[in-house]
């Protein structure tokens, strides 16, 4: 049975379309195009829905035959979501009152998908984590109020089946896949108190002795967290807004890990500078890092934070996992030339280089064979399209959107795991009428008066870093360890304190400086401690060079 083809909504300012996507990139004749602007569309879990609302009503259709399921009058409806089984669908306006209703009505709204009646409205005023967090299975739901997280069983909103109370929570989230469910909860730290992350696996929240993992850390205005796919350890970016250093623009971010096994780490970065993206790799056994002054660098850790291969240093701010897991895609969108370098993670071997420039969005395809990249309004007002690619760099679709009109956003289709099944890597790239713009090596400015002249070292902006395997033994060198390693060391500083010891006694010309070097030396020679002798060598070493 050949694979299904993947839809890709298309929302502007002329309305709502469904595109067929790859190999035939064409309208989908089951949908009736909605000409009405749309204020917000959304897929189903399983991609079996669609729904969007036009500023009249909510519609929801089947994508297989684009037949009616529901329509409900929601004129005022911003958002919609579909819980992962399709029971219900949540709506949300933006909340508002009046003089004559001075406390509002309810905004938010659970809809039974089958009978089409109101579960139950509830008041939320932020738009942020406006929707219920589900379980697979939707045996479980998890909302935020004051500072309490409210969990619900079985799509049951009238009774609070269970809460977890923690002073001044601002962020949670649900862990994905199937039972036991876990939830990651984030308290922002006060009056000197640092700020903390803690695991829990529901419904034991007996208190900090029964968290699975406890993460604490300052400097953190805000964070982000993420789950890994088979939900055993969570990514948290933490950020301040303003970096008191002066060094960056973007404030300072840091990032921590945590494992559902109780371990807990900090990532050891290795460029300073801000964290543009974090992604888990489908197999969660690793995670990418796109980080560091520009040209960034980009890192793959292990579960153990360890560097496991380092792509060098280049223009990128994303980072996209295929949704296999087999390619990664390091990207430069919004401020940078739009710049992607495509992967293969298992040989890590560069695929392509293609060029996009003015791209604004970019997201996989479910079939992890080819990719969307979309300027949208209102980030960029003008040149608005989106093409659709082979990851090998060949355009296969490009649709322009016609003058005076704005395209808003693209959304794939998304399916269940393992619709579409891991395909070998290509690195020839794909036929195409409209071909490839894979980009072109550019040479750096140079000055009139170094333009005749060899580049050096000194000639360049900045160094450039090519990619390395990190892995132990990757080079064919030979993992040590740790106490040979340790004895390593030993010979090497033993060795350098004979060297050094063998040096004359010779003056600078400075008694001050003289006196120093005899001091230092003599702590060299007659200390104990293995860091404090490294110390004094790695001083030694500098000064007679």
């Amino acid at each position: 049975m050949a694979p299904p083809i993947p839809i890709l909504a298309v929302r502007g300012s002329d309305g709502t379309v469904l595109i067929r996507g790859p190999p035939n990139c064409e309208k989908n004749a089951d949908f009736q195009r909605d000409p009405r602007q749309s204020r917000y569309v959304a897929f189903s879990k399983d991609g079996t829905l669609f729904a969007w609302c036009n500023g009249e009503k909510v519609t929801v259709v089947k994508v297989a035959d684009g037949s009616q399921v529901r329509s409900f009058d929601l004129p005022k409806t911003a958002m919609l979501e579909f819980s992962p089984l399709n029971t219900v669908l949540a709506t949300w306006q933006v909340y508002s009152k009046t003089q004559d209703n001075p406390q509002g009505d309810a905004n938010l709204q659970l809809w039974d998908l089958k009978t089409g009646t109101c579960l139950k409205a509830l008041y939320q005023k932020k738009v942020q984590g406006w929707c219920p967090s589900w379980s697979d299975d939707e045996k479980i739901a998890v909302r935020s109020v004051n500072n309490e997280l409210h969990f619900f069983e079985n799509n049951d909103f009238i009774n609070i089946a269970n809460k977890l109370h923690l002073q001044k929570v601002s962020e949670f989230m649900l862990s994905p896949g199937s039972q036991p469910s876990k939830v990651a909860v984030y308290v922002p730290g006060s009056k000197g108190a640092p700020s903390f992350v803690r695991l829990y696996q529901y419904p034991n929240f007996g208190g900090p002795t029964c968290a699975l993992a406890n993460k604490s850390f300052f400097k953190a205005d805000r964070v982000t967290m993420l789950w890994n796919k088979k939900a055993t350890a969570v990514l948290v970016q933490a950020s301040i807004e303003v970096d008191k250093t002066g060094a960056s623009y973007y404030g300072e971010q840091t990032l921590h890990y945590l494992a559902t096994n109780g371990e807990t780490a900090a990532v050891q970065l290795q460029k300073n500078g801000p964290i543009y993206d974090v992604a888990w790799s489908p197999s969660s056994t690793e995670f990418c890092v796109v980080y560091g002054f520009m040209p960034a660098k980009a890192t793959v850790y292990n579960l153990k934070c360890d560097p496991v291969f380092d792509f060098g240093t280049g223009p990128r701010n994303a980072v996209y996992y295929s949704p296999q897991g087999h390619i990664l895609v390091l990207a430069g969108f919004g401020n940078l030339r739009g710049q992607m370098e495509v992967w293969d993670v298992k040989k890590w071997k560069q695929v392509s280089k293609p060029q996009v420039p003015d791209s604004t969005h970019f997201a996989w395809c479910p079939d992890g064979e080819h990719v969307v990249t979309s300027t949208c309004a209102p980030r960029l007002r003008v040149s608005n399209g989106y093409k659709i690619w082979h990851y090998t760099g060949t355009v296969l679709y490009k649709q322009d959107t016609p003058t005076g009109t704005e395209l808003w956003e693209t959304v794939w289709q998304p399916f269940p795991d393992g619709t579409f099944p891991e395909r070998p890597v290509k690195y020839q790239a794909a036929p195409s009428e409209l071909g490839s713009t894979e980009a072109k090596p550019a040479q750096a400015y140079r000055p009139p008066a170094l333009r005749n002249k060899p580049v050096t070292a000194s000639s360049k902006l900045h160094e450039e870093e090519p990619p390395q395997n990190m892995r132990p033994g990757a080079t064919g060198d030979k993992q040590l360890s740790k106490t040979a390693l340790k004895n390593q060391k030993k010979r090497e500083a033993k060795k350098a304190l004979c060297f050094l010891n063998a040096q004359p006694e010779t003056s600078c010309g400075d008694p001050e400086t003289d006196k120093k070097i005899k001091s230092v030396k003599k702590v060299t020679k007659h200390s104990h401690c293995l860091l404090l002798r490294s110390y004094c060598i790695s001083w030694w070493l500098k000064y007679l060079q």
